[in-house]
């Protein structure tokens, strides 16, 4: 999985002129699944999401405080283009995204991670394959990629088989 972290004083989700979600002072999640992520890698995505260190203490020592310390809200919202291609001319790929309902299975399952690992009531949610409005105040700025992926097989040990190709 891959996410873009934003330090907001707000954030908001409108879908059809409807607002469905806002969020005072917290982060704002934009998130979208690989093919190939597990449930491994959005419990990594959601523990980071609740851990990462974005503001300072009441001390001015920096970075070091997480959206839990200080009592924020986090937005999460679906973003699949996150993890387009843009090698090849100039219209983006975005064969990189896990389709359908297959990410929108994962998607649900890291949100309510996030929910799990927190407060529910603390935690909001865009609507998955919408044409959203995201609405944000972000905070210094802060923003930040975060990936959680699987292994690339390249980083993988190459195993030898004691069985002659066929």
């Amino acid at each position: 999985m891959k996410a873009i972290l934003q330090r907001v004083l707000s954030a908001s989700v409108t879908v059809d002129q409807e607002l469905v979600s806002s969020i005072g002072k917290g982060v704002l999640v934009l998130a979208a699944v690989a093919p190939g992520d597990t449930e491994k890698e959005a419990d990594a995505l959601a523990a980071k999401v609740l851990k990462l260190k974005l503001w300072d203490d009441d001390a001015g020592g920096r970075w070091k405080k997480n959206v839990q310390d200080i009592n924020g809200e986090v937005l999460c919202v679906s973003q699949f283009t996150l993890l387009a291609s843009t090698k090849k001319g100039s219209k983006p790929d975005f064969h990189g995204a896990m389709g359908g309902e297959e990410a929108k299975g994962l998607y649900q399952y890291f949100y309510r991670r996030v929910q799990e690992g927190y407060a529910a009531e603390k935690v909001k949610d865009g609507v998955f394959q919408a044409m959203m409005q995201v609405a944000l105040v972000n905070d210094g700025p802060v923003t930040l990629e975060v990936s959680t992926g699987p292994p690339k097989e390249k980083d993988q040990k190459k195993t030898k088989t004691t069985e002659p190709p066929n």
